[in-house]
Formats: structure tokens, sequence, C-alpha cells
């Protein structure tokens, strides 16, 4: 689980990818479908990567079963604050099997939403061409 928060905060894709199970599902904050496996959410990653600005955790809880994690987050998109939460489960590998984030308030929402859009394309080329 470190290893995540680790990946994250160097900005490493390439790190944040190997903390991920073959079968994670990735929820997004802006889309109903669940996202399957880690070719997808790796390259969904390096988009919010490029998304979002002054990134940083500011908390992080952990279950009693050390599986479950919850790393609470801030950062920008342009002028939008953010704050959210990634909410990780952890296989019996130590590997992310769940990973789903929350944003607040509406407005960050709506940029995080919108900016990701424009993502989109590149994400689902990267997801296709690109072992994870």
């Amino acid at each position: 689980m470190i290893d995540f928060r680790a990946a994250v905060e160097a900005r490493d894709p390439d790190a944040i990818a190997t903390t991920l199970a073959d079968t994670v599902v990735f929820r997004s904050p802006v889309a109903f479908k669940p996202y399957p496996g880690k070719p997808i959410t790796a390259a969904i990653l390096r988009g919010v990567l490029r998304v979002f600005e002054d990134f940083r955790y500011v908390r992080e809880l952990t279950g009693d079963s050390d599986r479950d994690h919850a790393l609470v987050f801030e950062a920008r998109i342009g002028d939008v604050a953010v704050e959210g939460c990634d909410f990780l489960h952890l296989d019996e590998n130590g590997l992310i099997d769940e990973l789903t984030v929350m944003v607040r308030p509406m407005s960050a929402a709506q940029a995080l939403a919108e900016a990701m859009a424009a993502q989109f394309d590149q994400i689902q080329r990267e997801a296709t061409a690109r072992p994870s």
C-alpha cells in the first residue's frame, strides 16, 4: 500500500502500475460504469497525473485487516480546488484489486469530468497499446 502512495507522490506512472493487480477494478468519481483491468486503470491514472496539479495526500487511514486503505488528497484542476479520497482494497498478494475515487465539491467533480473527457482518447490508446 505504501508503494502506491509513494508512486503517486513521485508521479511515477510505471511504479503506480506495478501496485495494481491484473484484475483491478477502477471506480471513477465521474463515471457510473466501473473500469475493469490493469491496462485501462493504469491508463486512467496516467491521465489523472496529467490533469491534477499540486496533488498531495493529506491523510491515510487503514482498516483493521490492513487490506483496506483510504488516502485523502487535495489538488487543483486549473483554478478549481479538489478534495478527494482514494479507497483501496488489496488482494492476498498486496496488490490493489479495487480502487474507488471520490471527489468534492461538485465544481471539482465537474472540472475533473471535463478534464478527463479531454484525455479519454489518449487514455484508450494507452490502454490498448501499452502493457501495464
